[in-house]
């Protein structure tokens, strides 16, 4: 084997090393601690902070959050692509990521 192809394992070495408990919750627990994978979080509207305003079902670029105005919304996880837009223009900060 050449020289590159030798050390072409060192990135992933290097980042087992330092980060395997990343590593390892991504594989065995499917969680994100960084919440910077997409497929491995999921929005959620706590009700008691949400005042039904509207804003986030607008925003919603598929139409993912239903509920009525003046009342709490839910997002459909199924629907969402965890775009972050709709946490991005909420005023009372209700939309969590977990």
């Amino acid at each position: 084997m050449c020289g590159l192809g030798q050390t072409a394992p060192n990135p992933v070495l290097t980042t087992l090393k330092y980060f395997r408990k990343e590593y390892e919750d991504h594989i065995n627990k499917k969680v994100c601690e960084a919440k910077q994978c997409k497929a491995m979080i999921t929005y959620a509207i706590d009700p008691n902070k949400c005042i039904g305003c509207d804003i986030c079902k607008k925003t919603c670029p598929l139409g993912a959050i239903r509920g009525e105005f003046r009342r709490p919304h839910i997002i459909d996880p199924y629907i969402c692509s965890r775009c972050g837009s709709c946490k991005a223009v909420c005023r009372v900060k209700a939309i969590e990521v977990h």
